[in-house]
């Protein structure tokens, strides 16, 4: 569910190309296996209704990112641009567009996914030193406050610290398989748990955000060696291996817990090892976690506060959040008013006692009208720019970028049917970034 946005016009598109296909996949591939997978089974089990479902759901995502990878493949090789998705909604559909994804990314997609890492944080966090009734959300708020002081003093995540913070992930992530496959008795059989009528659109939401990251691709297409032939390769290898550590790690879930635990359980990952090995098990699961959590929250903060100054730079409207503090060189303006944001989708997380799903509501329906306007793009620019070259060309054009217009569109309509009041939110906040473009265009410098 990231993208950065750069002002295309400050930004040459010309940048050395350092990066490998071994680097290409390991950025995807870090990117894409975050938190979620922690959190997202629960969810997914109590929507599937049945193992089977849970298991076809996991690999038609899959299937489904393959699809988006080919249409991605052939805009990075087109345009390779660290706007990325900004980049090509410009291009396609005009600065209009580009503005509204770029107020939707700081008001839901980004501060909505720091949100949403935080609630993750809590819930595992929680599993270590519980708190009382809102444990999770007193951990969430504290982790967004915290790295965005340290980040607001200056102090700057280490390529190391971020490097061992995933390597801290991968290992708890490889130690649930193990314990799932190896350790974990069958549990005793339940009753199939009824998945109500159309609930597979909501387990798909969950599976494809689980997936989310692979998009990423496109920020790294002008520093990609051989363009054409690592572009393509690395989007394919990565969703074969992540698609392949999702089944093996909902295998071990569905082995070790049984659909029913699976759908009750806050912490599927600690509950698992607690069944296991006991409640040093969880503990350390909980840990590793926690402390990956972290990593991935104080890297989207990082991330999301460079676009907000863009956003400043671009427009006058945002021109506060444009400034640099020269003692500790950062944005401190974009920062403060990303957790600001954050916080208060935290209060709202609360308030609703559904926490990561609320996240979930009110990011889902933007994340998905914006991935549809970017698999729409690729249509709109071969129309439009018939002569650029396209080293890389989506096989079955037009009818793979249309499935994967059609695959954007039902998650939009099953983000916005299936969905509760923070779905809501979220379309109000970005319907009232409308007005503001007309305001900024006025006040366009």
């Amino acid at each position: 569910m990231k993208s950065n946005l750069i002002n295309s016009t400050s930004v040459s598109s010309k940048s050395k190309t350092t990066l490998t296909f071994i680097d290409a996949v390991a950025l995807i591939i870090g990117a894409v296996i975050g938190a979620g997978i922690f959190e997202t089974p629960a969810f997914i089990a109590a929507n599937a209704g049945s193992e089977t479902v849970v298991l076809f759901v996991w690999l038609l995502g899959g299937g489904m990112s393959l699809v988006g990878a080919l249409c991605y493949a052939e805009l990075a090789t087109a345009y390779p641009h660290a706007g990325g998705n900004y980049y090509y909604l410009q291009r396609a559909f005009g600065q209009q567009i580009a503005f509204l994804f770029a107020w939707a990314r700081m008001t839901t997609i980004q501060t909505g996914s720091i949100a949403l890492l935080a609630f993750v944080f809590g819930d595992y966090a929680s599993q270590i030193l519980n708190l009382g009734d809102y444990s999770a959300s007193i951990y969430a708020a504290l982790a967004i406050g915290i790295l965005t002081i340290l980040n607001l003093i200056g102090i700057r995540q280490g390529k190391w610290t971020q490097n061992w913070l995933t390597v801290a992930k991968v290992f708890g992530l490889l130690l649930v398989v193990i314990v799932g496959l190896v350790f974990a008795s069958p549990p005793a059989s339940v009753e199939p748990i009824e998945a109500a009528s159309g609930n597979i659109g909501t387990a798909m939401i969950f599976v494809l955000l689980s997936y989310g990251g692979w998009n990423e691709a496109a920020y790294i297409s002008a520093e990609l060696r051989n363009l054409k032939r690592n572009m393509v390769r690395s989007l394919l290898w990565s969703i074969g291996i992540i698609t392949a550590i999702y089944l093996a790690i909902n295998i071990a879930y569905i082995r070790g817990l049984g659909l029913e635990t699976m759908a009750a359980s806050e912490a599927v990952a600690s509950e698992l090892m607690r069944r296991a090995v006991g409640t040093p098990g969880a503990w350390l699961i909980s840990l590793l976690i926690a402390v990956a959590t972290l990593g991935a929250i104080n890297a989207t903060i990082f991330t999301g506060a460079r676009t907000n100054y863009a956003l400043g730079k671009d427009f006058a409207l945002f021109g506060f959040l444009g400034s640099w503090h020269r003692r500790t060189q950062a944005p401190t303006s974009a920062w403060s008013m990303q957790a600001a944001i954050a916080l208060f989708l935290v209060l709202l997380g609360t308030l609703t006692r559904r926490s990561f799903k609320t996240m979930v509501d009110y990011t889902a329906p933007a994340f998905w009208f914006f991935f549809l306007l970017t698999s729409l793009s690729l249509l709109v620019l071969r129309f439009k720019e018939p002569g650029i070259p396209r080293p890389f060309e989506v096989p079955f054009y037009p009818f793979t970028p249309i499935l994967f217009c059609l695959i954007c569109a039902y998650l939009l309509y099953s983000s916005l049917v299936y969905t509760g009041v923070g779905a809501l939110v979220g379309l109000a906040i970005l319907i009232a970034g409308v007005p503001l473009l007309l305001w900024s265009r006025q006040k366009k410098v």
